[in-house]
């Protein structure tokens, strides 16, 4: 795809995008390395500090300032009995996010976090003024992938371009991480069709029981994706990224590509969910190679797409609980790491303010 047929803002956005900063990550890590205690002892939490100092271009000083957008919208292959639960959930669900009832809501309440809930293409969305509406030309509900494209190339990056819009405008407010969740009846079977298209893997690799099918109707799935695939013509190696996205995935996931990308170019720490965020990463890779690296992964997925995904980006989780809500639960559970990760480098003590002896030299045999 030429770069006039990607928009103006998304392509400025990709240029926009540089490496993690290793300076910053190489100074972060020799602070860690002076506080008082065995070199690395803290595991992964040190290897987050170097992440976000990395992502943010300074060592760590402050702790984080999170938002959490959750993106929604309706899926067509839900006709195909691809989900255990009706289409008409997901504006329901809305109404619980503008309520606080949902489990994102209490949540990211417990996390200090600021929760932006965004309608991309709910059908039948009530109107509340909690929800921030980014539905392009009037698209509520993406058309059925197994049959042809999900959506309109236009509408996949006017979408991409509204994600990145809000990725800078919570940037300009201040926040430094972004986690990014999603609500959709059906979404699971867009982000298996994407991982399937853009890894490339076998549907029967990538496709789960989401949100609790049973064998039958992971089998549906399955065929539902295989179709798409076919029907869109994504068997080819050459396919673009915003082509596949706009065949087979899902109008927030489409937003969510944007708000990826958007946090990317601020130097905002991007908090993955769980698979269906993890195929939205995909995308943005797709785009932007150099984006992965204002990545972290919050969770791992019980779906067995999301390994994939997470191998291809080369991340490794901050958690294992098996979450497979969605909502960006599992970012709001990984901030009081992030949280933890910060306040060791800049509150711990180091051997000398704390007057401890640091390791022992070693001593010559022939001493």
């Amino acid at each position: 795809m030429s770069r006039a047929e990607r928009g103006e803002l998304l392509e400025r956005t990709i240029r926009a995008i540089g490496p993690p900063d290793a300076d910053a990550a190489a100074r972060t890590a020799a602070l860690l390395d002076a506080k008082a205690k065995p070199p690395g002892s803290l595991g992964h939490l040190e290897e987050l500090a170097c992440r976000l100092a990395a992502i943010h271009g300074r060592v760590p000083e402050a702790p984080p300032r999170p938002a959490i957008v959750v993106a929604a919208a309706d899926h067509g292959a839900t006709a195909r009995g691809v989900s255990a639960y009706p289409p008409e959930v997901t504006a329901q669900m809305l109404a619980n996010f503008a309520s606080g009832g949902a489990a994102i809501c209490v949540l990211t309440r417990g996390a200090g976090a600021r929760l932006v809930v965004v309608d991309a293409g709910v059908l039948d969305a009530p109107e509340l003024p909690e929800i921030r509406v980014e539905v392009v030309d009037g698209v509520r509900g993406t058309a059925d992938l197994s049959l042809g494209p999900a959506m309109a190339r236009s509408t996949a990056i006017a979408l991409v371009e509204r994600g990145i819009a809000l990725a800078h405008r919570l940037a300009d407010e201040g926040f430094d991480v972004i986690g990014v969740g999603e609500m959709g009846i059906g979404n699971s079977t867009a982000a298996s069709a994407l991982a399937a298209g853009l890894l490339p893997a076998d549907p029967s690799s990538v496709c789960g029981p989401g949100t609790g099918l049973d064998e039958e109707g992971l089998h549906r799935k399955i065929g539902v994706v295989r179709r798409g695939l076919e029907a869109n013509g994504l068997s080819r190696a050459d396919a673009d990224a915003i082509e596949v996205l706009a065949a087979v995935g899902g109008l927030e996931i489409a937003f969510l590509v944007g708000v990826i990308l958007g946090a990317s170019t601020r130097r905002v720490a991007v908090l993955l969910d769980g698979f269906i965020t993890g195929s939205a990463a995909l995308v943005a890779r797709q785009l932007a190679p150099a984006c992965v690296g204002s990545m972290v992964a919050a969770t791992r997925s019980p779906e067995p797409g999301h390994a994939l995904v997470l191998d291809a980006l080369g991340l490794e989780p901050v958690l294992e609980l098996r979450l497979r809500l969605g909502e960006g639960t599992g970012a709001a559970l990984a901030l009081p790491l992030l949280r933890a990760a910060v306040a060791i480098v800049s509150d711990m003590a180091t051997f000398d303010s704390a007057g401890v002896s640091g390791p022992a030299s070693a001593v010559p045999v022939d001493a």
